[in-house]
């Protein structure tokens, strides 16, 4: 076989493996882009509720909070707290939107894909499901995080910041790189694993036995899909918080 035959094979195989799909999914063209139509459509549900929801809180602003205002003032207090534990006193002011943007997306896309009956909307390929249960978009809050992690440390040390790939020692600078790049991975396929698996696993003995097993995996997938948008965002925090450290 001839070199130019060679790497035409080898481009044709990488080609092949590039365009593997996990299901059908029903795209829309964006100039010369092609997006996942169900993921845009469900994530603009959830920017619709959360944008709703601060909305109709602050109509009726009160001294002592009831309702729904009672409940805002809630999940932002729990944001900052959790912010602050993990970024510190002086630091974590500037990260709350930051991290009060991920949490309540996240939280919502999770619970979005065990409440909401996504399944009777019907597609022409595909079907509709919860944002997070596709890793583009695990991936790309993943990848905010890890730019948001490079300025918070850009903007806290300058030029120092990449002081902390030689440390301790420069033998150890191909770990740290590496190390950065592990991190977004890890957080997006964390989430998107985690999410998927929970469906699959409500969806499998709710099949044969539809009438009684629902109510009690619903809640198990409640549950966890909390905690998954509680790891994601205590990791976040975590990581920007440790690029402005004074040290590695």
């Amino acid at each position: 076989m001839h070199v130019d035959q060679l790497e035409s094979y080898t481009m044709d195989n990488l080609y092949q493996v590039s365009s593997v799909e996990v299901g059908q999914h029903s795209y829309w063209q964006v100039g010369v882009f092609e997006v996942h139509a169900q993921v845009l459509v469900t994530s603009w549900v959830v920017i619709a509720l959360l944008l709703a929801l601060p909305i109709v809180g602050a109509r009726n602003l009160q001294i002592i909070p009831t309702g729904s205002q009672n409940f805002i003032e809630y999940v932002l207090e729990f944001i900052r707290d959790l912010t602050r534990t993990q970024m510190g006193e002086e630091e974590y002011r500037s990260w709350v939107p930051f991290i009060g943007t991920m949490f309540p997306f996240i939280f919502v896309s999770n619970w979005s894909g065990a409440l909401f009956p996504w399944r009777i909307v019907q597609l022409p390929h595909g079907e509709l499901a919860a944002p997070t249960n596709d890793i583009n978009t695990t991936v790309a809050l993943a990848l905010l995080t890890s730019v948001a992690h490079s300025y918070a440390g850009l903007r806290k040390r300058g030029f120092s910041y990449f002081g902390k790939y030689i440390q301790p020692t420069p033998v150890l600078l191909p770990i740290n790189i590496l190390e950065d790049f592990t991190k977004p991975l890890s957080l997006s396929f964390r989430l998107f694993g985690n999410i998927l698996a929970d469906e699959l696993v409500v969806a499998v003995p709710v099949s044969p036995v539809p009438l009684i097993v629902p109510v009690p995996m619903t809640l198990l997938g409640l549950f966890t899909s909390a905690i998954q948008a509680l790891i994601f965002a205590t990791l976040a925090a975590a990581y920007i918080g440790e690029s402005t450290e004074g040290h590695h």
